[in-house]
């Protein structure tokens, strides 16, 4: 079977998202909020705009506003219950590194100035893990801070829109010497390589990261995995105009 037709445990081809469900409204006293599914992974994100800034740009004179993301797994998410971060008294390295990433890649579409004296608070609550779900933050993150931007352009409280483009993220990897996209927890664990490929809806790279997991890769290898989550990513990001465009009722500005 060549690479691109060898099914998978799911049942996919090596080239084929996990289906992707988005819910709106989960969280209803946030300003805007979405449930993603990335197949079995299922992330809680919300978007919260407070009418202030952090200290820190009020002592340093900065104009506009701020964004800042925070990412949680519910002790129920995974297999065996994770312990939960106030429990062990400290957050641990992942959860830190996977906020900053949900931060960047939000940041990276956002003008802070068109913001206003604001701060947009974005939470991803893992319900579900299997896989991808810093992926599934961020591509669901943008959903729901976008909803409550139009909450704020509807309500007078924002002049325009501060949302330059969309962002989404997806995994690739190598395992078993075949590159497959969107990588479940069962993939995921015994890949010999593994990326996360953060872009925008113009198709411009925010982050990527990579690891050979006890392994290497070729340069032909990096940039076949790279096209590869294009592929994915342009898929998503047509899902994501089409989710808002049905809750916007034809906003021209997604």
């Amino acid at each position: 079977m060549s690479q691109t037709t060898a099914a998978r445990a799911d049942g996919r081809k090596p080239d084929q998202l996990r289906p992707i469900t988005l819910v709106p409204g989960i969280a209803p006293h946030a300003t805007g909020s979405v449930l993603i599914g990335f197949g079995d992974t299922r992330v809680i994100c919300a978007a919260t705009i407070e009418p202030n800034v952090p200290t820190w740009m009020k002592q340093q004179g900065v104009k506009g506003g701020w964004l800042t993301a925070e990412y949680s797994m519910l002790p129920y998410s995974t297999l065996d219950r994770k312990p939960r971060d106030i429990a062990k008294g400290r957050i641990d390295g992942r959860t830190v590194e996977i906020q900053r990433l949900i931060g960047r890649s939000l940041r990276a579409v956002v003008d802070l100035q068109k913001l206003g004296q604001n701060t947009l608070w974005i939470d991803c609550d893992v319900l579900q893990a299997d896989g991808g779900t810093r992926t599934a933050s961020i591509t669901g993150a943008y959903l729901a801070a976008r909803l409550a931007v139009q909450k704020l352009i509807d309500e007078k409280k924002l002049a325009e829109n501060p949302i330059t483009d969309s962002i989404a993220a997806i995994s690739v990897g190598i395992l078993e010497s075949r590159e497959l996209l969107d990588l479940a927890y069962v993939e995921d664990k015994d890949a010999e390589v593994d990326f996360n490929v953060v872009m925008t809806g113009r198709g411009q790279f925010v982050e990527i990261q990579g690891t050979g997991e006890e392994s290497t890769f070729s340069h032909d290898q990096l940039q076949s995995l790279l096209a590869l989550a294009q592929k994915g990513l342009k898929q998503i990001a047509a899902e994501q105009t089409a989710f808002l465009t049905k809750q916007l009722l034809g906003t021209l500005k997604i």
